[in-house]
C-alpha cells in the first residue's frame, strides 16, 4: 500500500511541470492573438511607402476613406460636419497632415462664387490624375473662401469637388479607378489653407495668389498609404 502512494506521488510530480508548461502556452497564444488584434487596427509604414505616409496621415486616410465610401460601396463625399468627427482633428492639424503631399498634390483654383473649371483647371485635373502610379485613392478636397454665407459656401465648395469629378468621368470614360476617387467638401468652415499653399503646384501657376484665392479651390491627390 505504502509503494503504490509513493507511486501515485511520483506520478503526480512528473505530471506538474507539463500542466505548467500547457498552461503557460495558452496564456501566451492568448497575449499573441490580442496583440495581433490590437496591432491590426494601428497604420503601420511599409518601406516600400514614400516618406509622406506619417501615421497620422495614414489614419485620417483610413476614416475619411471608409466615411467618403472608399473603402465599400456607399457615399461618395463627405461634408464639414463629417470631416471634424472623421479627422478629430483641428483645421491647421488636418492641413498640417498634407503638407509632406507638396510635391503630387494640386491645387484647381476656382473664381469667386463659380464651380466651373477652367481650361488651366482641367489641364491640372488631367495632369494629376496621370500620376496615380498604382495608388489607392484619390482626394478632392474642396473650399471656399469666407466670403458669404456659410452655408452657401459649404454648397459651392461641394459643386466644386463635383465638378473634378465630373471632369473625370467625362474624360476618363470607364476607368476603374473612378472608383478610388473621393470628394470631402470643407466649406469655409474647416481647414482653410494658408498663404504658403499657394507655392504648390497649381491651376493659376504665375497668377497672384491670396490666402482667398487658395481657398477657392480644390485640393487633388492620389494617396498610395497603405491602410
Amino acid at each position: 500500500m505504502q509503494d503504490m502512494k509513493g507511486l501515485a506521488l511520483f506520478v503526480a510530480c512528473l505530471g506538474l511541470p507539463l500542466i505548467f508548461v500547457v498552461a503557460s502556452e495558452r496564456s501566451a497564444a492568448a497575449r499573441m492573438a490580442a496583440a495581433s488584434d490590437a496591432a491590426s487596427e494601428v497604420p503601420i509604414a511599409s518601406a516600400a511607402e514614400d516618406d509622406y505616409c506619417t501615421v497620422g496621415l495614414k489614419q485620417v486616410v483610413r476614416r475619411v476613406a471608409g466615411a467618403c465610401g472608399l473603402l465599400e460601396s456607399g457615399a461618395r463625399g463627405c461634408k464639414p460636419t463629417d470631416a471634424k468627427s472623421v479627422a478629430s482633428l483641428t483645421g491647421n492639424d488636418f492641413n498640417a497632415l498634407f503638407k509632406p503631399l507638396q510635391n503630387r498634390a494640386h491645387i484647381i483654383q476656382f473664381d469667386l462664387d463659380n464651380v466651373v473649371l477652367d481650361d488651366g483647371g482641367m489641364k491640372e485635373v488631367e495632369e494629376s490624375w496621370a500620376e496615380k502610379r498604382g495608388a489607392s485613392f484619390y482626394f478632392v478636397v474642396a473650399r471656399a473662401s469666407t466670403d458669404g454665407d456659410a452655408a452657401y459656401n459649404t454648397d459651392l465648395s461641394q459643386q466644386r469637388a463635383q465638378a473634378v469629378y465630373n471632369h473625370l468621368q467625362g474624360k476618363f470614360v470607364g476607368d476603374d479607378d473612378l472608383k478610388k476617387v473621393g470628394l470631402l467638401w470643407l466649406g469655409e468652415e474647416y481647414a482653410q489653407l494658408d498663404q504658403a499653399f499657394c507655392a504648390w503646384s497649381r491651376s493659376r501657376d504665375g497668377v497672384e495668389c491670396s490666402d482667398k484665392d487658395i481657398n477657392r479651390s480644390a485640393f487633388v491627390a492620389w494617396i498610395d498609404c497603405a491602410i
